[in-house]
């Protein structure tokens, strides 16, 4: 097996240099290279060395083999693809140790360019081993990009430290950094189709390393790029490094400045949100970790913010809001539609289902699931990996939310009458690959909610089980299905416990567009329970309503103070009874088209 090393000089140039004694190369006497003719004996004779089973690489070019301007700024290759030419070569197999990436020339310039990365930011130094200090190990990651096609881009090679040999007060404090939470984003998406303006997205390439470390942290040099002078020394980091426990909040805290500098201000709820008001126009960013979604009712304001982050970051990625945390985004002229359906048909195939019969309803109202003491138990591991699959699915589909959450209560011992329950929700999903929410230009800001309860749904412990979905405007927004912590004695008791909670979600999201600039008169939650209404309204305790939590009453202060109107809706109309309990087909789909759950054409 050849051996790469790599020597890092002065002027911080990566070069891999081999040797013939390490490849065992031959020479090109022994090879069979012939020698050039006479007639071309004014070019200077350069033999070409080939050895079987590996690329060969030209080092020296001509100015005139140089794609583009040569002075131009740094470039990814998949840039350089999309301008230059369709045809874009990368390694299509991801390699599983540094030996078999150091045999792959792409993989090679992959690791070179994270390396460079690391030179430009300033992100260590080499120096001597400590010895009463801890150094912390290094590893290579490879991973093929692909886009929202499942089509591979590009290769990354990322080079991370083993942050779980960090030791707490000596090379890290606070670790805790905030992330959009995806119900964020969906807001986002509402606010930006009542403004009607497009949505952009932005990538910082390698974020991390732009982080500043307040501690003392030494690394070992990463593998098969050691310096061949000092190959017993290590790096002393200057900024983060991915893997280290402290390094998404060192990340966090340097862009936050830096926005906060240029004049944006933080949310006062979602602190990864950040917003810039002029006199007429609003800008607003959202940040997940190093993936920022950005919009605009100006032009300007989004050029602006591009310039803001481009002359402190580096950028990977620019352009409109399409693929997003795995939520495939279309925009139109007239709505939005986000989808997860390159998502679903891979989950589907994961789980060798993608032949079965597809289903029309993900549950049947004869299923009754209980913890089935005596059925026969199924692998765990698989069991576990298909709730926790198609719970990350409920990101876009609401319409699994009920039955994926209801299976997800017995991760702990699964029997096969569970895993024939998830099996069934995985047929339905392969027959509605293609189903997302659509999100309407055609709509207002204003709140409302609906709350509904499965009283004493649970067979084995009675408690009920909430259901609640949020709109502003007619763009359903947030949605929910969760076991009550307590028994309840009524439906009324349970209705009025998921009024409460529908209440909650109802605040938050009113705070959230204060953030916007955007003021809420009243809301409105609807429940299809005449008394659990009353109990909202009737501030006595008496007898059937003083066993209630007190916690649960704040609902009479909001009503009280005008600030909440609860009123009653039908069950025919009662948008949240999906969200509580299995439903027969013609009630299910009926449902389904009122959340706004469809397929596009």
């Amino acid at each position: 097996m050849e051996s790469a090393n790599v020597v890092v000089n002065d002027a911080s140039i990566l070069q891999v240099a081999t040797s013939h004694e390490d490849t065992g190369l031959e020479t090109h006497e022994s090879a069979g290279v012939t020698e050039p003719d006479f007639e071309d004996c004014n070019q200077p004779f350069n033999p070409v060395i080939r050895r079987p089973g590996a690329k060969q690489v030209q080092k020296d070019h001509s100015p005139s083999d140089i794609i583009g301007n040569v002075h131009d700024k740094l470039r990814t290759r998949q840039q350089v693809c999309d301008e230059v030419t369709n045809l874009c070569y990368v390694s299509l197999i991801e390699p599983k140790s540094v030996t078999h990436a150091l045999a792959d020339n792409d993989w090679i310039l992959a690791m070179q360019d994270e390396l460079n990365q690391f030179e430009r930011n300033d992100v260590w130094y080499l120096v001597p081993r400590p010895k009463d200090s801890n150094v912390i190990g290094t590893k290579w990651i490879f991973r093929n990009k692909t886009d929202e096609k499942g089509q591979i881009m590009r290769n990354k090679a990322r080079l991370v430290a083993q942050g779980y040999t960090q030791v707490e007060g000596l090379d890290f404090d606070e670790t805790f950094a905030p992330v959009a939470r995806l119900e964020s984003v969906r807001l986002l998406l509402s606010i930006a189709c009542h403004l009607r303006f497009k949505l952009h997205q932005m990538d910082v390439k390698s974020a991390f390393l732009n982080g500043v470390l307040q501690e003392e942290v030494y690394v070992e040099q990463p593998a098969g790029f050691q310096d061949p002078i000092h190959p017993n020394h290590v790096y002393r980091l200057k900024k983060a490094l991915y893997g280290l426990k402290q390094a998404p909040r060192a990340w966090y805290d340097r862009l936050s400045t830096h926005l906060l500098q240029k004049g944006y201000t933080r949310g006062s709820i979602d602190k990864t949100l950040f917003v810039k008001q002029t006199k007429h126009d609003l800008m607003v960013a959202q940040v997940y970790v190093d993936d920022i979604v950005f919009g605009s009712t100006s032009d300007i304001l989004v050029k602006e913010f591009h310039e803001v982050m481009q002359t402190e970051f580096e950028m990977s990625m620019f352009g409109e809001l399409n693929y997003f945390l795995g939520l495939q985004v279309q925009q139109f002229n007239g709505g939005m539609f986000i989808s997860q359906t390159k998502y679903a048909k891979n989950l589907v195939s994961k789980f060798g289902l993608e032949s079965a019969k597809p289903i029309r309803n993900p549950m049947s109202t004869s299923t009754k699931l209980s913890k089935d003491s005596h059925g026969k138990s199924v692998d765990q591991k698989l069991y576990r990996s298909m709730i926790g699959s198609l719970l990350y699915l409920t990101a876009s589909r609401p319409d699994i939310s009920f039955s994926v959450g209801l299976c997800a209560r017995f991760q702990s011992d699964p029997k096969e009458s569970h895993l024939l329950a998830v099996k069934r929700i995985l047929r339905y999903v392969s027959g509605t690959t293609n189903f997302g929410v659509y999100y309407s230009f055609d709509s207002n800001v204003e709140l409302a909610g609906y709350s509904d309860a499965d009283w004493a749904g649970n067979i084995d412990d009675r408690k009920s089980t909430t259901g609640g979905c949020f709109y502003i405007g007619n763009n359903l927004v947030s949605w929910f299905s969760k076991k009550q912590n307590c028994v309840s004695l009524s439906t009324a008791e349970a209705e009025y416990i998921a009024a409460g909670s529908c209440c909650i979600q109802l605040l938050w999201m009113k705070q959230m567009l204060n953030d916007y600039g955007i003021r809420q008169g009243k809301m409105v939650s609807y429940c299809d329970n005449m008394s659990a209404i009353n109990i909202s309204k009737n501030p006595v305790q008496h007898s059937r309503t003083k066993h209630i939590d007190i916690r649960h009453h704040f609902i009479r202060e909001l009503v009280e103070e005008n600030v909440l109107s609860l009123e009653f809706i039908t069950t025919e109309k009662q948008l949240a009874d999906i969200f509580t309990k299995p439903l027969d087909n013609l009630r299910f789909e009926t449902l389904r088209q009122s959340l706004g759950i469809c397929a596009l054409d």
